[in-house]
């Protein structure tokens, strides 16, 4: 039961019928592992950190259930909202205002786009944004929600591209968003002073 090592030392074969281990469970957990170490590098021992491993976990999960089934169940998403309400609180990164206030913004601004477009929104990712909006507050949910459109659109790109499928064709958009919000997490500041820098603003 050791993550990744397990599955080299077994040969990718179970102990006992022998059958074959998808590659999927060591890839999933050497990610989960590398993105531990990250937050732990950024964010040292704190209440912070306890919070983003928590989130890192939630993203995984969303992410993985969204690529196979192209749904994000309540039952994942309402206590990660939850969890973001409370470690938001204990941690004050961001602030209990800032992350309130921006998973209400972004959850109604998803619901919009659902409720005027139905067929190109997810009530899910409508659901998602606000439990990303607890736990990253602003700017990190705009950032996340801007580097989640881009990765869908350019992986719907490619998709119509190689496959010729059409531009109706769904896509798991909790994939892209749950991409989004980790590149957010770990590089948003740096690309708000980028971007700020680049203005002549900052």
């Amino acid at each position: 039961m050791l993550p990744v090592l397990s599955y080299i030392i077994l040969r990718g074969k179970c102990r006992q019928c022998r059958s074959h281990i998808t590659l999927r469970y060591p890839l999933v957990e050497a990610i989960t592992g590398l993105l531990f170490l990250a937050c732990y590098i950024k964010f040292g021992i704190s209440w912070t950190l306890v919070s983003r491993l928590v989130f890192i976990c939630f993203l995984i999960v969303i992410a993985l259930i969204d690529l196979e089934n192209l749904i994000i169940p309540n039952i994942i998403v309402f206590p990660g909202a939850l969890a973001g309400l409370l470690l938001t609180f204990l941690s004050g990164s961001p602030s209990w205002f800032s992350g309130i206030l921006s998973g209400l913004g972004a959850g109604l601004f998803f619901f919009l786009i659902w409720f005027f477009y139905p067929a190109g929104m997810g009530e899910g990712d409508v659901k998602l944004v606000l439990m990303l909006g607890l736990f990253l507050g602003w700017p990190g949910i705009g950032i996340a929600i801007f580097l989640s459109a881009l990765a869908g659109s350019v992986a719907g790109g490619i998709s119509i591209a190689l496959k010729g499928s059409g531009r109706k064709t769904q896509i798991p958009f909790g994939l892209y968003l749950a991409i989004g919000s980790t590149a957010a997490l770990f590089f948003g500041d740096r690309l708000v002073t980028w971007y700020l820098n680049f203005l002549g603003i900052y």
